[in-house]
């Protein structure tokens, strides 16, 4: 989720969707547009280990959300102490969701564009432009190695 839907993320957006599961029924800030999110057991674990946090008691919230520079530096520092030569930020980290754990795992375009709330499917195909560069760069190296593997045959 981007930031500012984040920031507003509410215990009324939270349904159960058509599997069973708990899902997240929204908005998306920046384009009105409407977002479903199926809600892994990760993100529950984390909803549920803020609910009694003083940030949010006596609002119908679900996280504690900093202002976004204040997250991007905790970020900040958390990849400076994992040695992580990216910059992270809230926005990167969307952005490597949608690449690394949607579209690389297999997750058609079109669902990672409703995923995401985008309104154009050529925005998330910026994403995938990623991933097509990733897998030209691993056929390259497998080329190499096939190449390697074939003189030692010859």
């Amino acid at each position: 989720m981007a930031y500012s839907d984040l920031k507003k993320l509410s215990a009324d957006e939270i349904n159960i969707g058509i599997d069973g599961n708990k899902w997240i029924y929204t908005r998306r800030k920046k384009t009105n547009s409407a977002i479903r999110i199926p809600l892994l057991k990760l993100p529950l674990e984390i909803i549920q280990k803020y609910k009694d946090h003083p940030r949010i008691k006596d609002t119908d919230l679900l996280l504690p959300v900093f202002t976004n520079q204040k997250m991007n530096q905790y970020l900040k520092e958390i990849a400076t102490e994992l040695k992580f030569n990216k910059k992270l930020s809230s926005h990167v980290a969307r952005h490597t969701f949608a690449t690394t754990v949607t579209l690389a795992n297999g997750v058609p375009i079109e669902s990672v564009s409703k995923l995401l709330g985008h309104t154009k499917i050529s925005t998330t195909q910026i994403y995938a432009r990623i991933i097509d560069t990733k897998l030209s760069d691993d056929f390259r190296k497998i080329k190499e190695i096939t190449k390697t593997n074939n003189a030692k045959i010859s």
